[in-house]
């Protein structure tokens, strides 16, 4: 998983505006909902339900193979270790006895990340089809103050901390304000950050990245995003792009538009004080 792009990118933030924060599942199902590619993946609750999907919903008879992640609301999954010792929150599944094992060792156990010392309660696991990448991309929109409105924020250098590349080379961090009055994303702005990705202008692979930047603008400022950071972004050997990993959040204000979405707050993810702060 990554961090918030926001805060090291430039002091980039929305102030003390509260934040829905969803899992990751939830993110990867909304976006697919508006048109951006993601990989197959299902919920699953027990270690049985884990074991059905990975025989009957995703590998099956295939050869395609999976992957497991833990559905706690914290970045460092992968680098987590669980309080029962089983380490790592994300894990390659080749067979059904896997699926079933490694969701036992994570399901009402607390995982321990470098975002959360104490430990968060895993209650659900994400098994998801694996995505064989030519390269990793960073993308990212949120709101951003010094612009006084959305911004695109990409890297070809994804699948790391954003912070991590801002401090090695700030070069390969691309920046592009979107203008705050507009319902779409503007070609000129579309087709400049793909060239900042390393894509070739009219190339096929080019025009499903700006599709992919145009419907994430879209479903941004359709569901009242604040940020929707996607990381990675693959790029893939037959020249598609879909999104791996992503985190999005929203207006804690926008709860009344986003009835659906708020529905699926997870309070037991949440920082009780939140919680209390916000009835």
């Amino acid at each position: 998983m990554f961090s918030r792009a926001s805060t090291r990118l430039a002091g980039r933030s929305v102030g003390s505006v509260r934040n829905l924060n969803v899992h990751e599942y939830i993110s990867m199902e909304t976006m697919a909902k508006h048109g951006i590619a993601v990989p197959d993946g299902h919920v699953a609750k027990t270690p049985e339900e884990a074991e059905h999907i990975f025989t009957n919903k995703l590998s099956g008879g295939s050869s395609k193979d999976v992957v497991i992640k833990a559905q706690v609301l914290s970045g460092g999954r992968g680098l987590g270790t669980f309080k029962n010792g089983f380490k790592g929150g994300v894990h390659m599944v080749t067979r059904k006895e896997e699926a079933h094992d490694f969701a036992k060792s994570m399901l009402g156990q607390e995982l321990v990340t470098k975002q959360n010392a104490q430990g968060i309660l895993c209650e659900k696991v994400y098994l998801m089809e694996r995505i064989y990448m030519r390269r990793e991309l960073y993308l990212s929109i949120l709101m951003d103050r010094a612009s006084d409105g959305p911004l695109l924020v990409a890297s070809p250098f994804g699948g790391t901390s954003i912070e991590d590349v801002a401090a090695s080379n700030p070069d390969a961090i691309f920046t592009l304000p979107i203008d705050v009055m507009s319902d779409e994303l503007g070609d000129d702005v579309a087709e400049k950050m793909s060239a900042n990705l390393g894509f070739e202008a009219g190339g096929e692979t080019s025009k499903k990245m700006i599709t992919l930047m145009k419907n994430l603008y879209k479903m941004f400022r359709k569901l009242d995003c604040t940020q929707a950071e996607l990381n990675p972004v693959a790029e893939t050997p037959d020249g598609d792009v879909v999104v791996c990993d992503a985190k999005i959040n929203f207006d804690g204000n926008a709860e009344f538009r986003q009835s659906e979405i708020f529905a699926q707050r997870d309070l037991a993810q949440e920082d009780p004080r939140e919680v209390e702060a916000s009835k």
